[in-house]
């Protein structure tokens, strides 16, 4: 997979995501669960879909599991996205990490939920860290930064 590919989902895949993020969004998920809402870069619409928060060294990670995907791409242009559990929201700036900073988050998200994201990865769960350094540029990963309430 290179940097602009990504690992579309199916018609099955499609409909879970859909049944699963309205759990997320109700609240009905385990905790790392959130629904994402960004807006899109062209439509002007908001788009949502459900994501596994990395809570990892303090700081809290988004990773794009299948690669670059509309909703990364969405976030990228607008610098936040909103995360969605039950009837809390919270907004956050989101920090494009470096190639460099990559490889230690990836190996944490994925040994933390391979059942869920292994065949997303060409690294296995469990591998040193710096196999991961081969994959840093097909799977966007996110700093979520705060935003004060206003």
């Amino acid at each position: 997979m290179s940097k602009e590919q990504s690992l579309q989902p199916g018609t099955v895949a499609r409909a879970f995501n859909r049944a699963f993020g309205f759990l997320v969004a109700q609240g009905l998920a385990p905790a790392y669960c959130h629904e994402l809402s960004v807006v899109g870069r062209k439509s002007g619409k908001v788009y949502t879909t459900p994501v596994n928060l990395l809570n990892y060294e303090g700081k809290l990670w988004l990773v794009g599991a299948r690669g670059h995907m509309q909703w990364t791409r969405n976030a990228e242009a607008a610098g936040e996205v909103v995360l969605r559990r039950g009837k809390k929201r919270t907004t956050y700036t989101i920090r494009i990490t470096a190639l460099a900073e990559r490889a230690p988050v990836l190996k944490r998200y994925l040994d933390t939920w391979p059942g869920q994201v292994q065949s997303f990865f060409s690294v296995r769960a469990g591998a040193p860290v710096d196999e991961f350094t081969a994959v840093v540029d097909q799977h966007p990963v996110y700093e979520l930064i705060s935003k004060p309430v206003q």
